[in-house]
């Protein structure tokens, strides 16, 4: 067989795919209609997350102390009884560019957790307080435990999840982004999520143990229930204590966790165009000199 007969097979093939899907996708739209139902969206989430007014967006963002140790808040209070965050180490509280705890705030906070560590002497695993050097511990030993206290689904780990669940935004938005630097995509659906609990719309049917997000990526109905309410969680420092503004802070606290160098990384790529746009006058200034006694 030939090369051009077997790209000629292939095509065909994938062409009969897309029809088939095609037909299958119209088959099930003409069966809602036949019953009278609403067709339902094939593409998720139902709506789309807006763009939100983040203190770290743009070249020249950066992430609001304060709003961080607020979201960390909320993971503590809220997020952390289902959710862990394994790739989070206590000594992060206290680097540059994130909440800002001190050593010793860091250190307190390690130590109100209990950890597992050994062996020991005896062969014999034991618990501890946590340490600076300590990942945060997941509520859940195991998987197939969270799973098991969570309807059959383990909760996600929240590490990379503002990374993880970035909404794709089409033609021409993700061009654009290029030059807008935008990334705050994760945040952007974070909030619309935690925000977004709603009751289903008229003739849709939403299976028991799940509840109606039309804001959710995956489908129109997601398993975790609504995790915040007015009044939750307490701020000491006059912030607003509604769920708009817990949703606010602990999307970006979650930003803060999946892109802990953020601020450090604007700083260096300011500083590179800095450097090149003095770099080039520098060679211009050099070639001019060079050259200008130079019959062309």
């Amino acid at each position: 067989m030939t090369m051009k007969s077997l790209s000629t097979k292939l095509a065909g093939l994938g062409l009969g795919v897309m029809i088939g899907l095609g037909a299958i996708g119209a088959g099930a739209a003409f069966a809602a209609e036949e019953h009278g139902e609403e067709a339902q969206p094939t593409h998720f989430p139902i709506i789309k997350p807006t763009l939100e007014p983040w203190s770290f967006a743009g070249l020249f963002g950066r992430f609001d102390t304060a709003q961080l140790q607020r979201g960390y808040q909320v993971y503590k209070e809220v997020c952390a009884s289902c959710h862990s965050m394994n790739l989070m180490s206590f000594r992060n509280l206290a680097q540059e560019g994130g909440p800002h705890f001190t050593e010793a705030q860091a250190r307190t906070v390690a130590a109100s957790y209990q950890v597992q560590d050994g062996p020991n002497d005896a062969g014999d695993m034991f618990e501890r307080p946590g340490r600076l050097s300590d990942r945060f511990p997941s509520p859940f030993p195991n998987p197939e435990a969270a799973a098991a206290a969570n309807n059959g689904k383990a909760p996600p780990d929240l590490s990379l999840m503002a990374k993880a669940r970035a909404v794709e935004r089409g033609f021409p938005w993700f061009v654009l982004d290029l030059f807008t630097q935008y990334e705050e995509g994760g945040p952007d659906y974070i909030h619309g999520l935690l925000t977004g609990y709603k009751e289903p719309p008229a003739g849709m049917q939403i299976p028991p143990g799940l509840h109606y997000n039309p804001h959710f990526v995956s489908g129109p109905a997601i398993a975790m229930p609504p995790p915040l309410s007015d009044g939750q969680v307490t701020y000491t420092d006059g912030a607003p204590q509604t769920v708009d503004q817990y949703s606010r802070d602990v999307a970006a606290f979650l930003m803060w966790t999946a892109e802990p160098h953020l601020d450090a990384r604007k700083r260096a790529g300011f500083q590179v165009i800095i450097f090149l746009i003095v770099f080039a006058g520098l060679l211009y200034v050099t070639k001019k000199k060079i050259w200008s006694k130079v019959a062309h």
